[in-house]
């Protein structure tokens, strides 16, 4: 008998261990096929809320967030670089001048148009934030971009013309910020946090053996 899971997997598109963590719960998923199913739902949070509509360099913005030194900042990145490697995810760009992945930016409308996108069903909003992640940490694309942010919703199969006019407008900015405050009050103020059937929080971007006994142990007490 399989037993089904609720995991509510609360990231920010511009968050690398954010990538790191939904690889591992992939991979995790896919080992406990046989015995668990998962309906996965992205919930907001918001690195930098404040971040204005141009971003910021990413090594200003992580030495003066951090108080890092920017060597500091780069061994982080190759770490993260590293990690992405293992998972097949790959993590470029990181020090290159010109592009997206070289700046922080501002992710709220991608937000909005991830909560459009669990509304449209059929693995709509899984897809639409794979897509997110590639485009800015591969391909150096800025997620705060409408124009990016559209083009990639018509590339997983949703409505382009649609998230246009919802991005256009202030479609779902109430739904994102009552998410997003609503995980705040529950003490979530770093991410990725992975919270099982409501209860369970698996913080950070753990690897898929730490996810996979995890959901095995919840599993097994909630049969």
């Amino acid at each position: 008998m399989t037993t089904s899971l609720k995991i509510d997997f609360v990231s920010d598109v511009s968050c690398p261990w954010c990538v790191i963590g939904l690889k591992s719960l992939d991979q995790a998923l896919a080992n406990v096929a046989d015995d668990i199913s998962a309906e996965l739902h992205f919930q907001p949070f918001e690195l930098n809320p404040q971040m204005g509509p141009q971003g910021q360099e990413i090594t200003e913005h992580i030495t003066q967030k951090y108080g890092i030194t920017p060597e500091q900042a780069h061994a982080n990145r190759e770490n993260i670089r590293a990690r992405g490697a293992q998972l097949g995810f790959k993590f470029s760009m990181a020090d290159e001048p010109g592009g997206g992945r070289s700046r922080i930016y501002n992710t709220f409308d991608a937000h909005r148009l991830l909560h459009w996108a669990e509304l449209q069903g059929a693995g709509k909003q899984k897809a639409l934030k794979e897509a997110l992640f590639k485009a800015y940490f591969t391909d150096g694309q800025s997620p705060g971009s409408h124009e990016v942010l559209a083009r990639l919703a018509g590339e997983v199969g949703l409505d382009a013309a649609c998230a246009r006019e919802i991005l256009a407008s202030g479609d779902y900015t109430d739904e994102v910020r009552e998410r997003e405050q609503f995980y705040l009050s529950q003490g979530i103020h770093s991410v990725p946090a992975v919270i099982i059937n409501g209860r369970h929080l698996i913080s950070g971007g753990q690897p898929a053996e730490v996810f996979e006994q995890a959901l095995r142990q919840i599993a097994a007490a909630s049969r």
